[in-house]
């Protein structure tokens, strides 16, 4: 973690709550039912998430930002697991997830804390992604543990910031702790980014080079000045020929972060270095879809032999390790990521801006596909948290002279 000792001595008061304390509702964008576009609803009658554990951080968004999972959820993706996560019992009763907030990044400035919470304090800017198990982003609260919120990088704006913390912890968990990559080992490592023009491939072709890896990624034509201004050391064109025929022309790979899945997984595994312990690494998995399509325990139990075999069969045949990746909430982790990002190796890639009354059109946007890195929304304006920050110094003011 960070030294607080800045945060600390800014107000020796925890526990200050300034307009929420005040207010009932807020203005958040929701589903009532999983479908397409036509589902997202903006309602001004969302409870405020309060404080209500030792641990919580309330925090104002600033601004939010889409992923593929926000159009996925929208439709109902992973429903069956992520229910069971936010309520153990939802098999037995009739526990409903709906009106449901998507959005799972955020930027923004922390307005109230738990009795526990000893890393932030109100006033602090700070970013986050947000378990797909939690309301979202797109709303004008967020309320969070300590330890999945980090502060926000001071050479960003909130824009900006919100661009980054879902793709940083996706790559992050898919290269560190599937990959078996960190700052140390990635030197000269030969790694293969497939759809590396979006969000979780921008930001791991950055991650990697900063690491000192070689990177090679897949895209299109007009993508190509994207990947290579961030680094890329090689690039194919998906679009022009075989890709598979391109690749295996070129040396053989440490680890392949695999962002497209189809039938990917049928060629690839000839591009990794026999018997020397490189990884697939595969960010498209059918865990949550066979659940969601065969049930919990038949849906578990098929993907886990699914992953069972390949791995077996990819180990025994090859020496070659076949591994799922998924998203995991690490609010230190962002604190690496915003070290990084303040001394220039990590930028942010944002493609889109939309207010928040153009929710939907950002879903629009995103749905086209093709992104060329992130679609983001501004949840609040920058005089609304002039005046925010006014009002949480007139609380603290009060405080002190009582």
């Amino acid at each position: 973690f960070k030294c607080w000792s800045k945060t600390l001595a800014r107000t020796g008061c925890r526990n200050v709550c300034s307009s929420p304390s005040r207010l009932q509702s807020m203005s958040a964008w929701v589903i009532d039912q999983y479908g397409s576009s036509g589902v997202l609803r903006h309602t001004e009658e969302i409870p405020i998430p309060t404080v209500n554990f030792a641990h919580d951080v309330m925090i104002n968004v600033s601004a939010a930002s889409l992923n593929p999972l926000d159009l996925n959820m929208r439709g109902g993706y992973g429903a069956t697991l992520l229910n069971l996560r936010r309520d153990p019992l939802s098999l037995v009763n009739s526990f409903s997830e709906f009106p449901l907030i998507l959005g799972r990044d955020l930027s923004g400035v922390v307005v109230d804390c738990g009795s526990g919470v000893t890393h932030f304090a109100p006033g602090d800017e700070v970013w986050a992604a947000i378990p797909p198990w939690k309301q979202g982003s797109l709303a004008e609260y967020v309320t969070l543990t300590e330890y999945e919120v980090s502060y926000k990088p001071e050479s960003l704006s909130h824009i900006e910031a919100a661009s980054i913390p879902y793709v940083a912890n996706t790559a992050l968990s898919a290269l560190v702790n599937a990959g078996g990559l960190c700052r140390e080992n990635s030197f000269n490592k030969r790694v293969l980014i497939t759809g590396a023009s979006g969000g979780v491939g921008t930001f791991s072709i950055q991650l990697l080079k900063a690491w000192g890896a070689h990177v090679t990624v897949t895209c299109s034509q007009n993508a190509e000045g994207l990947v290579r201004g961030l680094g890329a050391d090689e690039v194919v064109d998906y679009t022009a020929g075989d890709v598979a025929e391109k690749l295996d022309m070129m040396e053989r790979f440490d680890v392949i972060l695999d962002n497209v899945g189809e039938d990917m997984e049928e060629w690839a595994m000839r591009l990794l270095k026999p018997w020397s312990g490189a990884k697939y690494v595969t960010l498209v998995s059918p865990l949550l879809l066979n659940t969601d399509s065969m049930g919990l325990l038949d849906g578990s139990l098929h993907a886990g032999l699914t992953l069972h075999n390949k791995a077996f069969q990819n180990i025994t045949s090859s020496g070659v390790f076949y591994r799922w990746a998924f998203y995991a909430p690490d609010g230190p982790t962002l604190d690496e990521v915003s070290r990084l990002v303040d001394a220039g190796k990590i930028l942010p890639v944002v493609e889109a801006q939309f207010p928040f009354s153009q929710v939907p059109q950002a879903f629009q946007k995103l749905e086209q596909g093709h992104a060329r890195g992130k679609t983001v929304v501004e949840v609040a304006e920058d005089d609304e948290y002039m005046e925010a920050a006014e009002s949480e110094q007139k609380v603290q003011e009060t405080l002190q002279q009582n």
